[in-house]
């Protein structure tokens, strides 16, 4: 018997990607439903070679659902989440809402898919934030060889992670650049085209901004509560891929040439490292790609046992759906969760 799912948000950017995903996947669902808000009722959402018509979330009774997809924002999260697990769906959600929640586990199944033991407590399991979940694939194998002590990482992030609004601004804004017509702003609070912004999210009273600190958070919480982690989070005039420049801090000597033997073996990384023009990765060649990509592995002279590298992935599926689909996975192979049985 298969799994019944439902994608809350499915007419977004990362449930769309949901949907294709759980298509391409041949996920073992005998029914997928769309949802969203009471004005995308009735849109059509493609899902494989079937097309889904979007019902109202604010009258679905989930009470037969397994698993619900939530991509549809922290406060719709927040109301509705706990609603769906009270339900007895588990509830796999793309917000920040839950992820600092000590009884929701923040889980990438290849960095910590234990943790997902703890999902029973709310019925809920957090997806990290898209910049920290390429990064702790990168990561984990590291520190399990040599222990990382710190990290600082500065983000190049695409504009597909502020939602389709700011990808259709940065298109209108190129476009505008070329016929001399004149640059609006709107998603973003500097022009975007032909331009980069230090500055994702709400500012803090310490300067740093809200992605810069869910990266520093969700890291610890992910990985070991006992790394320091600073970031600069920066979004670039790229439509969909998220990159990084990373410098790690071991606590033991690891040679560059070991970082990449353990890289080219790890679930989920895929090393791109040529010292040529052109052997390495950008956002470009990552788009529909599962992996994350690691390129530029070097080491740091500054520093004792320090390594550099770059680090890429596309953050709509790595950064959102397909980790999201995974723990889905996880869920089901690691026999957490069975399927509801449904009424004839």
């Amino acid at each position: 018997m298969g799994y019944k799912v439902a994608v809350v948000g499915a007419t977004g950017n990362v449930g769309r990607e949901m949907l294709a995903i759980l298509a391409e996947r041949n996920f073992p669902a005998d029914e997928v439903v769309a949802l969203a808000s009471r004005k995308s009722v009735g849109q059509e959402c493609s899902f494989g070679d079937k097309t889904l018509k979007v019902k109202a979330l604010d009258h679905y009774d989930f009470s037969d659902v397994d698993i619900c997809l939530m991509s549809a924002g922290g406060s719709v999260s927040k109301e509705w989440s706990p609603k769906i697990g009270a339900q007895g769906a588990v509830v796999i959600d793309n917000s920040s809402a839950w992820r600092m929640d000590p009884d929701v586990p923040l889980v990438v199944p290849e960095v910590n898919a234990d943790a997902l033991a703890g999902f029973s407590k709310k019925n809920i399991i957090a997806n990290p934030n898209c910049s920290t979940a390429q990064l702790v694939v990168a990561l984990k194998p590291l520190h399990d060889r040599a222990k990382i002590k710190r990290v600082v990482v500065a983000t190049y992030q695409s504009v597909s992670g502020a939602g389709k609004d700011a990808m259709d601004e940065l298109f209108s804004q190129t476009k505008a650049v070329f016929t001399l017509e004149e640059v609006k702003e709107g998603k973003f609070p500097k022009r975007i085209a032909f331009n980069v912004i230090p500055h994702i999210d709400v500012f803090m009273e310490d300067g740093y901004t809200k992605e810069e600190w869910k990266m520093m958070m969700e890291t610890k919480k992910i990985l070991d509560p006992k790394i320091k982690l600073t970031a600069t989070c920066v979004r670039v005039p790229v439509f969909v891929g998220h990159s990084e420049a990373v410098n790690i801090e071991f606590e033991s000597p690891i040679s560059e040439t070991e970082a990449r033997d353990i890289l080219r073996k790890a679930p989920g990384c895929l090393v791109i490292d040529k010292r040529e023009p052109g052997g390495y990765a950008t956002p470009y060649e990552c788009v529909g790609e599962d992996a994350t990509y690691i390129s530029r592995i070097r080491t740091d002279p500054t520093v004792d046992n320090g390594l550099e590298m770059w680090v890429v992935s596309d953050n709509l599926r790595k950064g959102a759906a397909l980790n999201a689909i995974q723990i889905a996975e996880s869920l089901i192979n690691r026999k957490l969760i069975s399927a509801k049985k449904k009424a004839a």
